[in-house]
């Protein structure tokens, strides 16, 4: 008896010491064991358990079905509230094969499945980086702490010439044909660098590096860096310069046909462009801003010998005064910080054997002056920073809207350089000495903007025609567009006729809006002051940007305030333009 009760007690220890739970069942599905791994996983007592029907006390079990059937259940997932087992369910026979018992073990896998999804987790963001890695089209190179290749990508192979197998696990300075690793000077500083030059590979590819640590909760884990082909980059820049060269020496696109008008003053205008486009001589297109001055210069230059030549467009206004003269001229190699290698030809250059129109000449500081007033006098130009003149065949055509002989008497303008653009002088007379022109520019412009919206706009009221008609367009023909592009924005989808309702305010005389400060015949209604000067205010607004043809900047200029300030007002009064 007493060695029974050795071997029982012997036996119970080894079942409380198995890592694996262990429940069994007698022939009538009652609780026999219940070791200690089952009452941790279970969160139950052997106490609660033993000598009760399984069933009762286990959720989810099937060891009672086991018992029924005879048949084992290997390899089962169970869930036992937060806690999910894998379990082995097999039935017991006895000598004679009869079912006498059930057992199942399992163990507790939460935990191992946990970390199996945080490794797929883990597997599916590595492929992610690796994919995003490998798209980009820029070079990427990754080495670790001990500056060991890691990972690069296939941009990096192209632009190297290095392969996979050329870089991993080898160390970082094995690309470097010239230069110092910027890898190992990440690693040992910790700071970031960029736009390193030096030579990567056996071809010696010039290269930009840019450079970073790679730091997690603290600690130096590698370096990662882009490299950026130098070859590329300037390319693209020759392909920039190829483009901002094109946009400057469109063929002129218009023709004598495409000024519009038949009032004598336009008439004459263009009769006097014809004659000036069979001549060589320099051509000066005086008249106010928008009346069509560069349409004028495009015409005459495709009614002139030299239509087949460049026709190059400069707005004197656009360019800095620094820059005027290395733009126009050109400069030599090495003539100033920045300059460009092989130098530059400049715009008088690049017309050579066609035309250059010079909009906005009274820009021109003093010194471009001089140097203009050589090209006219000896037809050859002298690039910054160099000493030989080179020839050149341009024939001039010059615009502005200022006032020459006032700024000559003023010493802002040279007389000598007067004298000679003023060669020719075309007068493009304003909208206003021209009203009987109206009706047939804004139907020109009507179909224009037509086009332009993707509207079927068919006319202009003869209300609304009469209020065109009526308005003195200090802007001219670049103002009327733009009234016109408004209304069309203000019509209704369906609506086919301009009518006044669809008109922006024309202006300061008469054109204003009933009960406005502005108004002609207008009376005090009891307003508050505050009213009135924000009423007048917001009319001065709209008509300085309809003066201007929508340009903020020239109506800030003009009104004396700043361009911030002028933009605060047209938010705050919902003036859009």
């Amino acid at each position: 008896m007493g060695e029974l009760a050795g071997n029982v007690v012997g036996l119970e220890v080894i079942l409380n010491s198995i890592h694996e739970g262990l429940l069994a069942v007698d022939r009538e599905g009652r609780v026999t064991i219940f070791n200690q791994a089952a009452e941790r996983i279970m969160g139950k007592s052997a106490r609660e358990v033993i000598g009760r029907r399984v069933e009762e006390v286990i959720p989810n079990t099937r060891l009672h079905l086991v018992l029924k059937t005879g048949q084992p259940e290997l390899n089962q997932i169970q869930h036992i509230g937060q806690t999910t087992i894998l379990t082995n369910r097999v039935p017991l026979y006895d000598e004679e094969g009869r079912v006498v018992g059930a057992v199942a073990v399992f163990r507790d896998i939460s935990e191992l499945k946990a970390l199996a999804e945080e490794v797929t987790n883990l597997r599916e963001t590595r492929a992610l980086l690796q994919a995003i890695i490998n798209a980009t089209s820029d070079a990427i190179s990754v080495v670790d702490e001990r500056g060991m290749g890691i990972m690069v990508n296939p941009a990096y192979t192209r632009l190297t010439g290095l392969t996979e197998e050329d870089v991993l696990n080898r160390p970082a300075t094995v690309d470097i044909a010239e230069g110092e690793s910027m890898h190992m000077y990440v690693l040992k500083t910790r700071q970031p660098v960029k736009n390193v030059p030096m030579k990567v590979g056996p071809n010696r590819r010039e290269v930009l590096v840019d450079a970073a640590p790679i730091i997690v909760e603290g600690k130096l884990k590698g370096s990662v860096a882009v490299i950026h082909d130098v070859s590329e980059i300037r390319r693209l820049s020759e392909e920039l310069d190829r483009a901002r060269r094109l946009i400057r020496q469109l063929e002129a696109k218009y023709t004598f046909e495409d000024i519009i008008g038949t009032s004598p003053a336009i008439t004459r205008a263009i009769e006097e462009a014809k004659k000036a486009a069979q001549t060589p001589a320099t051509v000066i297109l005086r008249g106010e801003s928008g009346t069509g001055k560069e349409l004028f210069a495009h015409a005459i230059h495709q009614a002139s010998p030299r239509s087949r030549g460049k026709f190059v467009r400069v707005n004197c206004a656009a360019i800095p005064d620094s820059l005027m003269e290395s733009e126009l001229f050109g400069y030599a190699e090495g003539a100033f910080t920045g300059a460009r290698k092989g130098g530059h030809q400049g715009y008088f250059a690049e017309a050579d054997g066609g035309t250059i129109f010079l909009d906005e000449i009274a820009e021109f500081n003093v010194n471009v002056q001089a140097k203009l007033l050589r090209v006219l006098q000896e037809k050859e130009i002298v690039r910054v920073g160099d000493s030989r003149p080179i020839p050149v065949d341009v024939r001039v055509i010059a615009a502005t809207n200022a006032n020459l002989e006032r700024l000559v008497r003023r010493g802002l303008f040279r007389e000598d350089l007067y004298y000679r653009l003023n060669v020719v002088s075309i007068y493009i007379p304003p909208l206003r000495e021209r009203r009987e022109d109206i009706p047939l520019l804004a139907n020109h412009l009507l179909r224009k903007l037509n086009q332009e919206y993707g509207r079927n706009v068919k006319a202009i009221s003869p209300a609304a025609m009469e209020c065109l008609m009526r308005y003195d367009w200090p802007g001219n023909v670049r103002e009327l567009e733009n009234v016109l592009g408004r209304a069309l924005i203000n019509m209704r989808h369906g609506e086919t006729v301009v009518e006044v309702a669809h008109l922006p305010p024309l202006g300061i005389k008469g054109d204003f809006p009933s009960g406005s400060p502005l108004a002609a015949g207008w009376t005090y209604q009891g307003e508050s002051l505050k009213e009135l000067r924000e009423s007048w205010e917001r009319q001065v607004l709209a008509a300085a940007l309809a003066y201007t043809g929508g340009n903020r900047t020239r109506a800030a200029r003009l009104l004396g305030i700043s361009v911030r300030t002028l933009y605060n007002k047209l938010a705050r009064y919902g003036i859009e333009v």
